[in-house]
């Protein structure tokens, strides 16, 4: 059963690759920021790539039995990531999918596996570009799932399974778009009202679409968990992941 959770996201993951087209994508497209602020944000990311792949190593070496589980939560976010949804400014909107990756190892391996998903998708369906790849992968790979990790670290046993699982991954979601909302800001301050006026006005463009992704994100998740509890029972066990199925 896990191994058909795999290859079915994988396979929509192809899917997806081959039918996607260039798009103005909620990822901050190739050559948009500024060099200064590109070359601001990969250095910010950096330190959490690095841990990220010692903590890779240790997973794969201490608990082997969890790779798959490690390679459907890259899926599941590739999946989820590339799924562009018109937005009101001409550009899109789409789920992060960075939740459930957060929730099963951590926001330090998330951090690794988003900016791969993010490479991916910025060299096989023009969706985000290689020279915003830091300032994109801090957004979706860094904060979404410390947003995550921390409300299911601050939740988990103390408010329904459910409810914790839905929450992380739906405020992942939308915090990756706040910090989206503020690096577009930093980068292009409003005239009139500089940083505030522009952060303002990014935020509330991508809410209208942004929100209702980010609930049904949460949802799917949920769903997700659920099935995982049946499907892969031993390598949640091992990953220390409790909970009671909604």
């Amino acid at each position: 059963m896990k191994r058909r959770w795999l290859i079915v996201a994988l396979g929509a993951a192809v899917l997806i690759t081959f039918e996607a087209q260039p798009a103005y994508a909620m990822h901050i497209m190739e050559g948009f920021l500024p060099p200064l602020w590109a070359l601001f944000w990969f250095v910010v990311t950096i330190p959490f790539w690095l841990i990220g792949l010692r903590q890779i190593q240790r997973i794969v070496r201490e608990k082997p039995e969890v790779r798959l589980l490690l390679g459907f939560a890259a899926a599941f976010t590739f999946v989820l990531s590339a799924l562009k949804l018109p937005s009101v400014t001409g550009s899109s909107s789409h789920p992060t999918g960075t939740g459930l990756g957060a929730i099963l190892f951590g926001p330090w391996v998330m951090s690794v596996l988003g900016s791969i998903v993010l490479l991916f998708q910025a060299l096989l369906i023009a969706h985000g570009g290689l020279t915003t790849l830091g300032a994109n992968a801090f957004s979706m790979a860094v904060a979404g799932p410390f947003v995550a990790w921390l409300i299911w670290r601050g939740l988990a046993g103390r408010a329904p399974f459910w409810l914790v699982v839905f929450l992380a991954a739906a405020l992942a979601d939308l915090s990756t778009y706040v910090i989206t909302s503020l690096q577009l800001a930093l980068a292009y301050p409003d005239p009139v009202g500089g940083f505030g006026a522009s952060f303002a006005k990014f935020g509330a463009i991508f809410a209208v679409t942004q929100i209702p992704l980010a609930i049904s994100e949460g949802i799917l998740t949920v769903l997700i968990m659920n099935a995982l509890q049946t499907s892969a029972a031993a390598e949640l066990e091992a990953l220390e992941i409790k909970g009671v199925r909604a």
